[in-house]
């Protein structure tokens, strides 16, 4: 067992160009080692290497890779990839995100067939499609990726699928759109609590987040809803609990918790590691609050066991009616 998750941004790292050029300004941050609870299972099992050279052959970008997720092993070993479309440049510069800054190519009108067929051959039950922020395109990418959702549902009609979409600000009509192609569930992450912002998410707007998830429920309200927050970043126990809140109040039926990971020296420092009881903690109080599911854990990421979480999901929603 090793920290998986560096070593796989090492490696990538030593042979690439500037992945941040707009973070060479800041001074070097010391990268905390990890207590013992975060350890996971090191990629380059044949299933992994199997998972790999589908996506590559595809021509495809995957948050698992840019974002140098610790979960890598585990999900590609069982053959789940969360795909990352519209490209691997983000026009945004995140505190804590190690995906690729800059200016984006133009979209790709073949990449949601190529998703679609990836899908298929991976044989997934339950699909995750995020993307890389936007601001370049007057919707936000919104079309594109009702395209690729509309793309999985023909090729796949028994796959479900999740999107983890951009803030969409100040694009109006994008979310419309997305909501439309009718996924079965809109993510949507805060990240960290609203205190945070100016320092972590300093292109986003957390009421416009908060926003967001509370007009998909009004116009859909059969699609699930869901958020993650990641803790470690200077948040206070209370300004989590307002998070829940705010969450509840905009109707999110699913909350994710997991601990921060600094991908680099320029990236924003682990204030602290949270020990797992505390994320048990959470967990139950968020369950009080009325989330319908709650996953928190060190190593909890958004797509973490996305198949299994929808099943138990829409179980806990089914339980709910048969109760009213």
């Amino acid at each position: 067992m090793s920290d998986a998750g560096s070593l796989f941004i090492g490696k990538r790292e030593a042979n690439a160009l500037p992945r941040h050029p707009e973070l060479a300004h800041r001074l070097d941050q010391p990268v905390a080692r990890k207590p013992s609870w975060i350890r996971v299972k090191a990629p380059g099992s044949a299933q992994w290497v199997a998972t790999h050279k589908i996506v590559k052959e595809h021509g495809l970008v995957t948050v698992c890779e840019e974002a140098g997720c610790p979960n890598i092993g585990e999900c590609w070993e069982k053959k789940h990839a969360t795909f990352m479309i519209m490209g691997d440049t983000c026009t945004r510069a995140c505190a804590f995100c190690n995906v690729k800054t800059g200016l984006p190519h133009q979209l790709d009108s073949d990449e949601p067939d190529r998703v679609a067929e990836a899908v298929r051959k991976l044989g997934l039950a339950h699909a995750v499609i995020t993307s890389v922020d936007r601001d370049d395109l007057c919707d936000g990418g919104a079309a594109h990726f009702a395209k690729v959702v509309t793309a999985v549902r023909a090729t796949s009609p028994n796959t479900t699928v999740e999107v983890l979409t951009p803030d969409f600000l100040r694009k109006q009509g994008a979310l419309e759109q997305v909501v439309a192609a009718k996924p079965d569930v809109f993510n949507h992450n805060l990240e960290t609590v609203a205190s945070r912002y100016l320092l972590v998410r300093p292109g986003a707007r957390y009421f416009q987040s908060i926003r967001l998830l509370q007009r998909v429920k009004e116009l859909d309200p059969d699609i699930f809803t869901k958020s993650g927050v990641m803790l470690g970043l200077g948040e206070e126990r209370n300004e989590v609990l307002q998070l829940m809140d705010d969450l509840r109040t905009a109707d999110v039926d699913f909350l994710t918790i997991g601990q921060y990971l600094q991908p680099t020296k320029k990236h924003h420092p682990v204030v602290r590691f949270v020990p797992p009881d505390e994320f048990a903690s959470y967990a139950e109080i968020a369950r009080a609050k009325g989330f319908f599911l709650v996953s928190a854990s060190p190593l909890t990421r958004s797509s973490y066991h996305a198949g299994e979480d929808f099943a138990r999901l829409k179980a806990s929603r089914m339980a709910l009616r048969d109760n009213c």
